[in-house]
């Protein structure tokens, strides 16, 4: 099983937004930060999913793998399950088109309290 973790800030002040993804395959854990370019909040948490699951397709071995997926953004985890978005249906796409690439993803939310490495992350690469 690998784990997933994503999430985004945004800074509207200094204009820019990052995200923070952490994969843990094998009990090793992995951090990543990359720099956004929206100021919208949740199209970058969208931004932030995508990237995590380029992260897992370009770096990892993920052959017969179960994917566990965390996400703080409730957006995501429910236009996941629906399979819509209203404003945000080309992020969703490219999400559900991502997730094909894998056997199993179990998308889950949790509080943003238990996102903190992601979070941390997504903080730092506002810097």
């Amino acid at each position: 099983m690998i784990k997933l973790y994503t999430d985004a800030a945004v800074n509207k002040n200094f204009k820019t937004s990052s995200a923070g993804i952490i994969i843990i395959k094998n009990k090793q854990q992995y951090q990543f930060k990359f720099k956004l370019n929206t100021l919208d909040n949740h199209l970058a948490e969208f931004e932030a999913a995508i990237l995590g699951f380029k992260t897992l397709i370009n770096n990892f071995d993920t052959n017969n793998e179960i994917i566990m997926f965390f996400t703080d953004s409730k957006i995501i985890k429910d236009s996941l399950n629906k399979q819509y978005a209203k404003h945000y249906q080309p992020q969703v796409d490219e999400l559900i088109k991502l997730n094909r690439s894998f056997n199993t993803v179990i998308t889950n939310w949790i509080p943003e309290k238990l996102n903190q490495g992601a979070h941390n992350l997504a903080i730092q690469g506002l810097k």
